[in-house]
């Protein structure tokens, strides 16, 4: 299939899915979604999204860039980090995440954003 030429704003995403104390906005380019997901302070994946999910760890995978604020990771297997602004991640299903500190989490998911806390 041959890649066509689009324009997209998170500003008028093709959805937005609310949460406790944060949001995922969504725009679908191409055949992908693309997510944007803000999480305020305060925010644990644990006690805001799990019971949307409904599972133990979030099983969805993440390929995201970290725009801004503290995001702690920690994998089911024990492996724990901080990441911030600039970095780039990949995560496997089976994880927790948590805002650290007092400034919004903004991370931009190539993979994983489809399904993210989709009622």
């Amino acid at each position: 299939m041959a890649q066509q030429t689009e324009h997209r704003s998170f500003g008028k995403a093709d959805e937005v899915r609310e949460f406790p104390n944060g949001r995922a906005e969504i725009l679908k380019v191409g055949d992908s979604d693309l997510g944007r997901l803000i999480l305020e302070p305060g925010w644990r994946w644990s006690n805001d999204v799990k019971p949307i999910a409904g599972t133990d760890s979030c099983t969805a995978p993440h390929f995201q860039y970290h725009v801004s604020g503290q995001l702690a990771v920690l994998m089911d297997d024990g492996t724990e980090f901080v990441a911030g602004p600039g970095d780039v991640t990949s995560l496997p299903s089976g994880h927790d995440a948590w805002v650290v500190g007092d400034e919004p989490v903004v991370v931009i998911d190539w993979f994983g954003a489809s399904n993210y806390a989709k009622q």
